[in-house]
């Protein structure tokens, strides 16, 4: 897996820098310079939005008001999870194990924060084929010639099989789940796997509560949605004047893409070649595309870098406590008056 994850790296900067310059790095700086700082800010905002709205989205899952925690530690959760995600070289289950990570410290327990981790995901992924099947409807509505809606529609079809085995797994008991967090614990983190049977039941209270699954659902749909207006800002402050329904046609597609090639971390030279041929099909030019592409990495930097060097300052202090608070000097017992001394007899 790591030599795996090491070569699609390679692999893909590879691609991001051939691009770049194939397309010249003027051009894309340039593109850039016209967003500025006041675009980075403003699609930092709109994500940071659009995050929040997915850890509440989490903290539903896990009771809402009765929950062992507040909405903010879920949301927090969710910031490390989508920075470990997108800056460090990791897959997206490491940024899923760094999230349940940052609430089980907390003091979420492990079960329930494994549990509802997975369940999360489940209703995201849900969240993500409407978004992209939404924007199927409208590729078709404005390009009804394209030839992109087959492989669209047999793609979505396949994601939804995989779906539903991916349900089938978490219902399936204690077994397959046990597998799952021996696989965490080994790879990532032993403090984030819990129990099978404890993890089983606590996916089981989650789904329980429908009107809070439905409410996730739902919130993941509107944060997919803002990330097409987040791009949408960004074309525009970069002046392209594209429809909203085109961008989230772009954005749906491109979110798609990147489910695909999850292996890939950071989705890097992935995500800039889909914006480039996704792009092409509106008139954007590669430029463009590619500075739309760099300016969300900024952004994703500037919101995960601070997220992760408090984390990591949180977990440092954590354990220094635990040092400190474990004895060092064990007293030795006293010792009888003479005890070790060497007695001589005349």
């Amino acid at each position: 897996m790591k030599r795996l994850a090491l070569a699609s790296l390679l692999a893909g900067l590879t691609l991001a820098a051939a691009l770049l310059l194939h397309f010249g790095l003027a051009e894309v700086g340039a593109a850039l310079k016209a967003a500025g700082a006041l675009g980075l800010l403003s699609i930092a905002a709109i994500h940071f939005a659009a995050m929040a709205l997915m850890g509440v989205a989490w903290w539903l899952l896990a009771g809402g008001r009765g929950a062992v925690a507040g909405p903010q530690t879920f949301v927090w959760g969710r910031l490390i999870r989508d920075s470990g995600s997108e800056v460090l070289p990791l897959s997206q289950v490491g940024g899923y194990v760094l999230g349940a990570r940052a609430i089980i410290l907390h003091g979420v327990a492990a079960a329930i924060a494994t549990a509802t981790t997975v369940v999360d995901v489940t209703l995201e992924l849900c969240a993500q084929l409407a978004y992209t099947a939404l924007g199927l409807a409208l590729l078709l509505q404005l390009r009804p010639e394209t030839k992109l809606a087959f492989p669209i529609l047999a793609g979505l079809g396949a994601a939804v099989v995989a779906l539903l085995g991916f349900v089938g797994v978490q219902r399936r008991g204690a077994r397959l789940l046990d597998r799952l967090t021996a696989f965490l614990a080994r790879e990532w983190l032993s403090a984030v796997a819990a129990g099978a049977v404890a993890v089983e039941t606590e996916i089981h209270r989650a789904y329980a509560r429908r009107g809070g699954a439905f409410a996730c659902f739902l919130l993941h749909l509107a944060a997919w949605i803002g990330t097409a207006f987040e791009a949408w800002l960004a074309l525009r402050l970069m002046g392209a004047t594209l429809d909203f329904a085109a961008v989230l046609v772009i954005e749906s597609l491109l979110y798609a893409v990147r489910s695909v090639a999850f292996f890939v971390p950071n989705a890097i030279g992935i995500q800039e070649g889909a914006y480039v041929m996704l792009g092409a099909s509106f008139g954007i030019g590669p430029d463009l595309a590619l500075a739309l592409s760099l300016l969300k990495r900024g952004r994703d930097l500037f919101l995960g870098i601070p997220a992760l060097l408090f984390w990591q300052f949180v977990e440092t202090r954590r354990l220094w406590s635990r040092r400190a608070a474990t004895p060092r000097d064990i007293p030795k017992p006293p010792q009888a008056p003479g005890a070790g001394q060497r007695e001589y007899t005349s």
